[in-house]
């Protein structure tokens, strides 16, 4: 391994970069998790700032953890080809030859060798597929171009849908695909809560229509040729009946999809209903992606290290909470504020102040919200003080369905958080299974005592499914490396600002 480290090094100086500027700090040092475990973690954190590519590595940061890999990473330069000058794959290999990763991760070294092979198909086909935004675009009218156009023009190239367990890589990778393409082509990448959010927006702008999704269809291929859809989840009935006529028009109209799950395709709205109505999708979705599965069964996000103090374990805490979130207001006076949604709606914050809320659970997860308005809360607030979270289980099962939705949201917008809870991220979710679990759980000897065990037992099988990812991000969102970065990301926000103050 150490061999070829040392000749993935020696490429360093032909394919590092003039105008890249490399940063590294190497940490290794052992810190009290916050669930009161000791956790030993040995980490590079780089930043790298590249003058030519400043929308893709500004105030990127990039984790790793050391681990052995036997040949994987020799191999690794033989998997691009010589006609790839560019890509996942190539700059994945510049960054291990500059020493910014010092390792590969096999089933990610697997998924960045589908990555470069639809990016490869992607450039060779870019006239073909109409991805340069500078090239001209048939005007679209969805009742008279569904009238000329009797049949589909699908795009000559397929996409691309990566599902795998929780923390992965899956979004890192798509990040490392997408902000390789060449800026000039139509492309958008977006998570999937708020590319429902947009698609039904439009269906209410153009309400009235006899095709309304056939003309938001035209709209977004407009705008998109290539859609990156990552955490793509079908929680809701809504969501999924339209999910099926609006990517049959978007496929015909030649979008490339690119998305990333946890589910297998087949598991996608699983017990949902009126789920047959939905099938079709499913089987569009597989004739138009190739689907690939990450196989690796390491959470990379809960090897990141503990920060103890802002996840506090306790509902005695809450005095602890509010002193947090008064030492982060500084001498700002935390007041009620309102936020904009979308459609005219707004949402209430009890106290905030220089973009730190302040929310009880109940006001933020016990009430009839949904992404629009945890969206809508992190685009005004970089920073989420949470009073009260407490153990889930069947009556609140609905509650748990929002916290993992603004958990989702808060994760998306890179926010920060604060809060009380009565249990660690794992405590939260203990009540929750599906049903597969439920099955498989060991039958009591009493009638009593299992009637007393699952009185509060939530059998749920998207929330089950989900909480796993909840967890995992609620661990990494605690994290040293995550806060850092927040801090990193909100320091500049705010030179940027001063600046533009300054020069205005």
């Amino acid at each position: 391994m150490r061999n070829v480290l040392r000749s993935l090094r020696q490429l360093r100086p032909a394919l590092q970069r003039q105008d890249s500027v490399l940063f590294s700090v190497n940490v290794a040092e052992e810190s009290p998790c916050h669930f009161g475990k000791s956790c030993h973690i040995h980490s590079l954190a780089c930043r790298v700032v590249d003058h030519a590519e400043t929308n893709f590595v500004k105030n990127h940061l990039f984790v790793t953890t050391t681990r052995a890999l036997s040949t994987d990473a020799a191999k690794l330069t033989n998997r691009v080809t010589e006609t790839s000058k560019a890509g996942p794959l190539v700059e994945y290999e510049r960054r291990i030859a500059s020493g910014e990763l010092l390792e590969g991760d096999a089933c990610q070294v697997d998924t960045l060798t589908e990555l470069q092979r639809l990016y490869d198909e992607l450039v060779e086909s870019a006239d073909a597929c109409q991805l340069d935004r500078n090239s001209e675009k048939p005007v679209r009218s969805g009742w008279l171009w569904s009238r000329l156009l009797s049949h589909p023009s699908y795009s000559p190239v397929k996409g691309l849908y990566l599902y795998g367990g929780v923390g992965t890589g899956k979004t890192m990778l798509m990040d490392l695909f997408f902000y390789q393409l060449p800026s000039n082509w139509r492309k958008k990448r977006i998570h999937f809560h708020d590319f429902m959010l947009n698609v039904h927006s439009m269906l209410q702008k153009h309400k009235g229509l006899s095709d309304p999704l056939d003309v938001v269809a035209g709209e977004i291929s407009d705008d998109a040729t290539l859609l990156c859809l990552d955490e793509f989840m079908v929680t809701d009935v809504a969501d999924a009946l339209v999910l099926n006529r609006l990517f049959r028009h978007l496929f015909n109209k030649g979008i490339i999809l690119v998305a990333t799950s946890n589910r297998a395709p087949d598991s996608l709205y699983e017990g949902g209903l009126q789920r047959d109505l939905f099938l079709p999708f499913i089987a569009a979705l597989k004739e138009r992606c190739v689907v690939h599965e990450i196989g690796s069964s390491i959470d990379y996000r809960k090897l990141t290290s503990g920060e103890q103090g802002f996840y506090l374990v306790g509902g005695h805490l809450s005095g602890i909470l509010k002193q947090q979130f008064q030492q982060l207001i500084g001498e700002g006076t935390a007041t009620p504020q309102e936020v904009e949604v979308v459609m005219g709606r707004k949402l209430k914050v009890p106290l905030g102040a220089n973009g730190c809320a302040y929310f009880p659970f109940e006001e933020l997860c016990d009430r009839p919200l949904g992404a629009a308005d945890y969206f809508g809360l992190f685009k005004k607030f970089h920073t989420l003080a949470l009073e009260g979270i407490p153990i889930f289980g069947l009556h609140n099962k609905s509650a748990a369905h929002r916290f993992v939705t603004l958990v989702d949201v808060m994760y998306e917008s890179k926010a920060r958080l604060l809060c009380t809870a009565d249990g660690s991220p794992q405590d939260l979710f203990e009540k929750v299974v599906t049903i597969s679990e439920a099955k498989n759980m060991a039958p009591r000897t009493s009638s009593r005592s299992r009637k007393n065990d699952d009185s509060n037992l939530c059998v749920d099988n998207e929330l089950g499914f989900a909480k796993d990812r909840t967890i995992s991000r609620l661990t990494e969102i605690n994290s040293r490396e995550y806060l850092d970065h927040h801090a990193a990301m909100f320091s500049e926000k705010k030179e940027r600002m001063d600046q533009n103050a300054l020069e205005a």
